[in-house]
């Protein structure tokens, strides 16, 4: 296809100073869709249990959760050269470290995990506040969002895939560093690409320290955080109850087959629905993709087989990409230019949290309940969101961006 949304993501992504950014940007965020599960197979690979495999990937999600956060701010304070270039070193010597330099049962391998975490590049954060600062015009920077958004869906079917094709090449700790090398170098690279004249690359920040909350401290950002936080749940319940439900209906061999439905569906969707997203409000238009995202969800409870609850997924999902662009189109415009990628990670972390708030929720009620019951309180979970953005629009009201010259 060479019009519409296609050609939109086309001409963006060609464009002078603007391609050189989006495009490492992609190779930077590599590890991040896999690296949890990459080093679960590292950690079984030198012969550890499945309690010392999760505690490594445990820590290491830990150390992103508590230093994203704080090396976000530094992007912030220092701009982007300084910062990532030292996350682009930091984080593949930890990880080889842990690989080559450390054993399960030792306190060696859960410390290097503890740190890649915490080094982990902030490429996200980084890329999105770009787009926010970057001179495009409004509907150039919605695009952008969907763009991002669009990523994320391909990254999450596709690193997985990426990993074991390394892994069929080699081992799974060879896999491990040679991801992590790739996406230090994709670092690398958006650190020093040339950027557009007139993008706020290193933002005035006020001097002396900064408050613990940051940008967070602003009631629109934290409610925009709480509604991302609870519309994350119902992702992190159907990731326990689609294996349930197929491990009851079918084979479990096919659990991928209907996972890969469910973020194909979400992707088509952004391309179908997305062309004429930039034309609503995104403070109007969050609480209907949150409605529309609710009724997808709804569409599980009619599932009687594994081809009903793949062909519910892909259908139900088509909202999912678009919420989340809709959301990252509200932060740039809630967030203030000095704290851009810290306000972009922690609106990552609160969907994190709601993911993982999820996956223990559907846990604790698969045995009991079954399936079926998460899928209803999926269900109920994406329509609470909906109902807490539809109160909250007037505080989500986007602040104008700056008018700028969209000369690049």
């Amino acid at each position: 296809m060479t019009s519409g949304l296609p050609r939109r993501f086309l001409d963006l992504l060609t464009r002078p100073r603007v391609a050189g950014a989006a495009w490492w940007s992609v190779v930077s965020r590599l590890p991040v869709y896999l690296m949890s599960l990459a080093l679960v197979l590292t950690v079984r690979e030198q012969g550890g249990s499945y309690a010392q495999a999760g505690l490594v990937a445990a820590l290491y999600t830990l150390g992103m959760a508590l230093g994203s956060p704080l090396i976000a701010r530094r992007l912030d304070r220092d701009g982007r050269s300084m910062v990532l270039t030292a996350t682009a070193l930091t984080y593949p010597a930890a990880l080889a470290v842990l690989v080559w330099a450390t054993h399960p049962g030792g306190w060696a391998q859960p410390a290097a995990a503890v740190v890649a975490g915490v080094a982990l590049p902030p490429a996200n954060a980084c890329m999105r506040a770009l787009w926010a600062r970057l001179p495009l015009r409004d509907d150039e920077r919605e695009t952008a969002y969907l763009w991002e958004a669009l990523l994320t869906e391909v990254l999450v079917i596709g690193a997985p895939l990426m990993l074991a094709a390394l892994m069929l090449a080699g081992s799974a700790g060879l896999a491990v560093t040679v991801i992590a090398a790739v996406g230090g170098l994709g670092t690398l690279g958006l650190a020093f690409t040339r950027l557009p004249t007139g993008t706020e690359d290193t933002p005035t920040a006020p001097d002396g320290p900064r408050h613990p909350l940051g940008p967070l401290r602003d009631p629109a950002l934290l409610a925009l955080t709480v509604i991302m936080a609870v519309s994350a749940v119902p992702i992190g319940l159907l990731t326990l109850a689609i294996p349930a439900f197929v491990d009851q209906h079918g084979t479990a061999g096919a659990t991928g087959v209907v996972y890969a439905c469910w973020g194909i569906g979400s992707a088509l969707g952004a391309l179908w629905l997305g062309r004429s997203q930039s034309e609503v409000a995104p403070q109007v238009r969050l609480p209907r993709l949150l409605l529309v995202y609710a009724a997808g969800t709804a569409l599980t409870l009619l599932a009687g087989s594994e081809v009903s609850l793949a062909l519910a997924l892909a259908v139900g999902s088509a909202p999912i990409a678009l919420v989340s662009a809709t959301e990252m189109s509200l932060v740039s415009g809630i967030a203030e230019g000095p704290s851009m990628a810290e306000a972009f990670t922690w609106a990552s972390l609160a969907t994190v949290l709601g993911d993982a708030v999820g996956q223990q929720a559907g846990g604790l009620l698969m045995d009991p309940f079954g399936p079926r019951t998460v899928f209803a309180v999926a269900t109920g979970t994406a329509l609470a969101a909906a109902s807490v953005a539809l109160v909250c629009r007037g505080l989500l009201t986007r602040r104008a961006a700056p008018k700028v010259k969209s000369a690049v």
